[in-house]
C-alpha cells in the first residue's frame, strides 16, 4: 500500500479518517482505476460509497471523459430504461424528442450506478448485455448501439440473499463483481468518529461565521460507542444540527441524547441457551423465554383438555362403562425437564407416555401436531409493522433494520396498505 499515495488522495476528495479498512478501499480503487474491469463496491447506505467512482474515473485513462453518477433507486421504473438506454421519438406517451440516454452521453467515460440491486429484472438483462459486449438498443427502435462505458456499481442491498429471492440476476452479479470493495460502517471506524466530528464542525464554523463546537470527554466516550445506523450521512446531520441550535459550543452527553444518541456498547452479543439458566434467574442483557415457554404450556393444556373432553364424548356415545382415566394437565414448572433438555426439544411421544399419580396417562396426544404457519406475505407484513413500531414510524430506520431500501419499504407498505402507521 502506497501511504503517500493514500494520504494526497484524502486531501484532494476531503476524505478524513485513518481506519485501515477506510485505506484499503482507497488502495483498492488506485489499482483498478488503470484497468477497465468494472467495479462493485459493497457498504451500508451512508458510509461515503460515492467517493470510490469518482477516485477511480479521475486515475484512469478516462478521466478527461464524461463521468455520471445515476441512482437507480430515484428512477421511476417505467422509464428506467429510457433514461439509461435513450428512446426514440414517439416510441411512448410523453416521448417528444430522441433521447440518448446515459450510455450513449458517457461513452468512452465511466458510469456509475448507485444503488444498482434496486434495477428491475428487465433492466438487469439489458445491463448484462452492456457490460458484456458493449451493445444495447435504445426503447422504441431496432438499431444495435455501441457504446464503451467503464461501469463502476454500488449497493446496500445484501446481494446474495436477493439472488436466492430472485430479485437480482446471479450472472449480472458476478460480471459486475470483478472487483469488489468493501466500504466499512462508522460504527467500524473508531477515532475516525471523533475526527469527521471535528471536520463537520469547522465546516459549520467557516460557512456560517460562528464558533465550532467541540466534545467534552463524556460526549466523545458516547460519540464512540454509538451504532450509527445512518453513518456518515448521520454523523454529519447530527453535528450540522448542534453547530446551529446549541447555545453552548461544549457538546455534553446529555445533549447527545436529547439528539437520540444513545451508549450501544452494553448491548448483548449472544444468547445463554434456554437450558442452562436456572428458574427464575435472568442473565444481565439475556434474552427471556418465559413468556414463549408460558404460550407453549397454555396450547398444550388447551389441547390436551379439549382432546379430553371429545374421548369422554366418545365413550358416552359408545355406552362404555370404564372410566376413562382424569387427564393430567401438564405441569407449569418445568424446572426437571429443563435441567435434561429443554421442553421446546421434546418429542410430543414423551409428553405422552408419561406416569401420573394415578396410572398412565391416556395417549390423547396425536402424534402429529399441525401448526399454521404465517404465510410469507404475512411474515413480511408483520416484520414491517414491527420494524415501524420500533422506529416510531421513521421509515428511514425501519428500512435499515430491515434491511432494506427506503423505497423498496415505501413499496411495501403501500402494498400492505400500511400507510397510517
Amino acid at each position: 500500500m502506497d501511504t503517500n499515495k493514500i494520504k494526497q488522495i484524502k486531501q484532494r476528495y476531503e476524505i478524513v479518517g485513518n481506519y485501515e479498512g477506510l485505506n484499503r478501499a482507497l488502495d483498492i480503487a488506485t489499482q483498478v482505476a488503470a484497468t477497465d474491469l468494472s467495479v462493485l463496491i459493497i457498504g451500508e447506505s451512508g458510509v461515503g460509497k460515492e467517493v470510490l467512482p469518482r477516485v477511480i474515473h479521475d486515475h484512469s485513462s478516462r478521466k478527461h471523459n464524461k463521468y455520471f453518477a445515476i441512482n437507480c433507486g430515484s428512477l421511476p421504473e417505467g422509464t428506467i430504461d429510457s433514461e439509461l438506454f435513450g428512446h426514440k421519438k414517439g416510441s411512448f406517451t410523453g416521448a417528444v424528442e430522441d433521447r440518448e440516454g446515459y450510455f450513449g452521453a458517457a461513452n468512452n467515460g465511466t458510469l456509475f450506478l448507485d444503488e444498482v440491486g434496486e434495477l428491475p429484472i428487465a433492466t438487469q438483462a439489458r445491463l448484462l448485455r452492456v457490460l458484456e459486449t458493449g451493445e444495447y438498443i435504445r426503447v422504441g427502435e431496432s438499431e444495435v448501439r455501441k457504446t464503451n462505458v467503464r461501469i463502476v456499481a454500488a449497493t446496500n442491498v445484501n446481494m446474495q440473499k436477493a439472488i436466492k429471492e430472485g430479485k437480482f440476476r446471479e450472472d449480472l452479479y458476478y460480471r459486475l463483481n470483478t472487483i469488489p470493495i468493501n466500504m466499512p460502517p462508522l460504527r467500524e471506524r473508531g477515532r475516525d468518529i471523533e475526527l469527521l466530528f471535528r471536520k463537520f464542525a469547522l465546516v459549520m464554523a467557516e460557512k456560517y461565521r460562528i464558533d465550532p463546537i467541540y466534545l467534552d470527554d463524556e460526549a466523545t466516550r458516547l460519540l464512540l460507542s454509538y451504532k450509527w445506523p445512518g453513518n456518515i450521512r448521520e454523523l454529519r446531520n447530527l453535528t450540522e444540527r448542534l453547530s446551529i441550535i446549541s447555545e453552548e459550543r461544549m457538546v455534553t452527553a446529555q445533549m447527545l441524547a436529547e439528539q437520540g444518541v444513545t451508549d450501544d456498547s452494553s448491548e448483548a452479543t449472544s444468547i445463554v441457551p434456554f437450558a442452562s439458566v436456572n428458574r427464575g434467574q435472568q442473565l444481565p442483557n439475556e434474552h427471556s423465554y418465559e413468556k414463549e415457554r408460558d404460550m407453549l404450556f397454555r396450547m398444550l393444556n388447551n389441547i390436551v383438555s379439549e382432546v379430553s373432553d371429545l374421548k369422554a364424548l366418545v365413550n358416552s356415545n359408545m355406552g362404555s362403562s370404564t372410566p376413562t382415566p382424569a387427564v393430567q394437565p401438564v405441569a407449569t414448572d418445568i424446572t426437571p425437564i429443563v435441567a435434561q433438555q429443554s421442553i421446546i426439544q421434546q418429542p410430543v411421544q414423551q409428553i405422552t407416555n408419561a406416569q401420573s399419580d394415578n396410572g398412565p396417562w391416556v395417549d390423547i396426544v396425536p402424534q402429529t401436531i399441525e401448526v399454521k404457519h404465517m404465510t410469507i406475505k404475512e411474515q413480511n407484513k408483520s416484520n414491517i409493522i414491527e420494524a415501524l413500531e420500533r422506529n416510531n414510524g421513521n421509515r428511514k430506520k425501519a428500512a435499515a433494520e430491515l434491511d432494506i431500501s427506503e423505497r423498496t419499504l415505501y413499496r411495501k407498505i403501500k402494498d400492505y396498505k400500511l400507510d397510517n402507521i
